[in-house]
């Protein structure tokens, strides 16, 4: 088990609630949640649609901040960053991949993966694109735009995308959330096959868990449960 007071841990929460306002009144999003990632450990966050899951990530990865309680980000507090300290924070160190892909629809596959590289300053940005493509088996279709891919296609694309500058931290949102069954294997194949990144990624599909180091249950903001993967297979 991994050890939450490592100085190591890419990530960590401690006893973090968030809650937001609505026409109704305050509602509780999350009730003091505390939980760590290793360096290169996968954990998977599972639980139905609307428990918290992706506002969780939104808090874990320093988009959303927390109403109490602690979020560390890469040794970081991030309570003591403004917006733009948490954006080069997590530049070129920290990934997230969505359900909706967010490729920008008037450039490439290779084009959509090689830009954000060239804004960082990598000098080999074509290149790395193409590998990192050719890695994802799309190196045949990185000329292709996005409306020419297929949903599986396009999910692939996005996983290269964030994962072409060599993130420590990868965060995956249902990433298999608007995929078949068959490409939804692919992405999550690619998922469990990174060495060396830590990897959260959260689901309300059991199978897409199997792989991970532990599966956290998250119920009614809370992590009710923690445990191996025993009992989740794999698709």
């Amino acid at each position: 088990m991994f050890d939450a007071s490592a100085p190591a841990a890419p990530l960590s929460l401690e006893a973090v609630a968030l809650t937001l306002p609505s026409t109704a009144g305050p509602v509780e999003i999350l009730r003091g949640v505390d939980f760590a990632v290793g360096a290169g450990e996968r954990v998977a966050v599972v639980g139905p649609s609307g428990c918290g899951k992706s506002s969780l990530i939104a808090v874990a990865a320093g988009l959303e901040r927390p109403t109490r309680g602690r979020v560390r980000l890469l040794g970081q507090d991030l309570s003591a960053l403004d917006e733009d300290g948490r954006a080069r924070l997590r530049r070129g160190r920290v990934s997230l991949v969505f359900q909706s892909f967010h490729l920008l629809p008037n450039m490439t596959a290779l084009e959509n993966v090689a830009t954000p590289l060239e804004i960082a300053g990598e000098r080999h940005a074509a290149r790395t694109a193409r590998a990192w493509l050719d890695r994802v088996g799309l190196g045949a279709r990185r000329g292709h735009y996005p409306h020419q891919l297929s949903g599986g296609e396009q999910q692939r694309v996005a996983l290269a995308r964030a994962l072409a500058g060599n993130p420590a931290l990868l965060f995956a949102d249902e990433p298999t959330g608007n995929l078949d069954a068959e490409s939804g294997a692919i992405v999550l194949a690619l998922l469990r096959n990174l060495p060396g990144r830590a990897v959260v990624i959260v689901t309300h599909e059991p199978e897409a868990a199997g792989g991970a180091d532990r599966v956290l249950r998250l119920s009614d903001g809370r992590l009710a449960s923690e445990r191996g993967t025993v009992g989740w297979s794999a698709p």
